[in-house]
């Protein structure tokens, strides 16, 4: 079996290339057109510490869709977490049951150190503001989808302080070449450290607290909601609550081919009158977490996708 996948830097170009690839070929079972039990008698446990609809409920469907089963923790008041128990000793029972398991959880580092408690794979499915690497395989599939390649001009917008998709994406299209423009207030921007690891990899990057100025030139518009689940400070969260919002009415100037993507969910920062344009993808973004999850999946257990699924 493959090993943890805990942040980008665990996968190499060559395999981050070679799953957006298996992810293509697995659209028909995803879309449930084809049934292939690739991976029939294997068990995931979803752990979830934090609320999820999205990465929970696309792990699940992936996991079934390949012929797999799922257990999930559930509710956390109905679990021992609320006995006191910790988070070394829960993934260690999690250990024996299943055959792998996604972890999502309020503290950045979580999920390394759940990979160092347990032996089978760990993915990690979020740490509070650290990493999403799962997303990220689901939002390049997304951008290689409507684009062809990967190599553009990208705009991230919104939470970059305590956004982990965004890091986690950004590290990802550096290397394969994409201009990054970094949009937030100053409270909410990018961490220096990931600005400073990025250059270092020879990212070209911009930083701007202007998002309509930005929207002509761009190949990606990546919109975030400001977290108020990570301000400490309420009155905090409102100075900056809503200061990013797209309508129809800032699309005009636009590149035809534009695409607009959210991790979800959205709260007012794209304007439902967005939606039945050409550029709105974010709903498309959140179904290809089935793929990404399922191509994922594949390589933990060490499984090949057939070249030509349901022929």
């Amino acid at each position: 079996m493959a090993d943890d996948l805990i942040t980008m830097d665990d996968l190499t170009n060559e395999e981050i290339e070679a799953l957006l690839n298996d992810a293509e070929k697995l659209l028909p079972v995803a879309k449930g057109d084809v049934y292939l039990p690739l991976l029939q008698g294997k068990l995931l446990g979803n752990m979830f510490f934090e609320p999820s609809t999205r990465t929970r409920m696309s792990f699940e469907t992936a996991m079934k869709r390949l012929g797999g089963n799922v257990v999930n923790l559930g509710a956390l008041a109905s679990s021992s977490v609320t006995k006191g128990e910790t988070l070394f000793d829960t993934m260690k029972m999690v250990d024996g049951y299943c055959d792998v398991a996604v972890l999502r959880h309020p503290r950045q580092g979580a999920a390394q150190y759940a990979a160092d408690a347990c032996e089978i794979p760990i993915m990690n499915g979020g740490d509070g503001a650290g990493h999403h690497p799962t997303q990220t395989m689901l939002d390049l599939f997304t951008i290689r989808q409507a684009h062809g390649r990967l190599d553009l001009n990208v705009v991230m917008v919104g939470d970059l302080r305590y956004g982990r998709t965004v890091h986690s994406l950004s590290h990802a299209l550096s290397r394969f070449g994409a201009n990054l423009t970094f949009i937030a207030p100053s409270s909410l921007s990018m961490p220096e450290e990931i600005i400073e690891d990025l250059q270092k990899s020879g990212a070209n990057i911009t930083v701007s607290e202007d998002l309509l100025s930005n929207l002509p030139t761009a190949d990606v518009i990546y919109m975030t909601r400001i977290q108020k689940e990570r301000f400490p400070d309420e009155d905090e969260y409102l100075k900056v609550a809503g200061i990013y919002k797209l309508s129809r009415s800032n699309l005009k100037d636009v590149k035809e081919t534009m695409i607009i993507m959210h991790p979800l969910p959205r709260i007012d920062e794209i304007h439902p009158n967005v939606d039945n344009t050409p550029h709105a993808r974010y709903f498309d973004q959140a179904f290809n977490g089935v793929v990404a999850r399922m191509a994922l999946l594949c390589r933990v257990f060490g499984v090949s996708v057939p070249k030509e699924v349901g022929k």
